[in-house]
């Protein structure tokens, strides 16, 4: 399958280095704003997103390769793609339990597990070495970040960002756009919007600010 990647940053960088793991797919594109005109290297081409139709007229398919979870939803509301228009990657040293679902647009790095029951949807990032387990529901747009580990049953909200070795307990719920800090352990409930830092994690005073977008994904 061919496909176009946006975004051409670090983030990017790994799940380029997935898709070459995978042997499955093949990178015809890369789209970013800081490219002011096309060019083309080993076979790649490189340019502004606005040349995002002349590829999808060819049927492939589109990954959004950006860290930032705001950014990945405010694209996907630009580019107004069908959901089957997107493509997951998941690295091959990865292990996906078979009655887990992971979403289109969703990436898998390196290591990680995804345990049984559990449903990852569209647009998400499970990093290097995090630890879905059982009936862990994560929604769109969320970050998980190396080595978070989600014990059975934890839900994460639309957009939530996860610091990296976190580790939330069986049962608890993480709202949509919070972040929680590094390291953290979390054994209670988080509201949406939300910042939490320590062990055990704690909310802090300043709500997470989200750009307002006009309609829904």
């Amino acid at each position: 399958m061919e496909i176009i990647l946006i975004g051409d940053g670090g983030h990017s960088k790994v799940i380029q280095d997935i898709i070459i793991a995978e042997k499955k797919h093949k990178i015809i594109g890369i789209l970013d704003e800081k490219y002011r005109e096309i060019h083309k290297e080993s076979g790649i081409v490189y340019g502004p997103l606005t040349n995002l139709s002349q590829f999808i007229k060819r049927g492939s398919k589109v990954l959004i390769a950006i860290g930032n979870n705001q950014i990945r939803k405010k694209i996907v509301r630009e580019i107004k793609l069908d959901s089957n228009q997107f493509i997951s990657v998941i690295h091959p040293s990865a292990i996906i339990s078979p009655s887990a679902k992971v979403a289109p647009g969703t990436v898998v790095m390196p290591n990680a597990v995804i345990n049984a029951n559990a449903v990852i949807h569209s647009h998400s990032i499970i990093n290097t070495g995090a630890i879905v387990e059982h009936d862990c529901t994560i929604f769109k747009f969320s970050h998980l970040s190396p080595r978070v580990t989600l014990t059975g049953n934890v839900m994460v909200g639309e957009g939530a960002s996860i610091g990296a070795a976190t580790t939330a307990i069986p049962g608890v719920t993480i709202g949509e756009w919070s972040v929680i800090g590094a390291g953290a352990t979390v054994i209670r409930d988080i509201p949406g919007y939300q910042k939490a830092v320590g062990c055990p994690a704690k909310v802090m005073s300043a709500e997470v600010q989200v750009q307002p977008l006009k309609g829904g994904v």
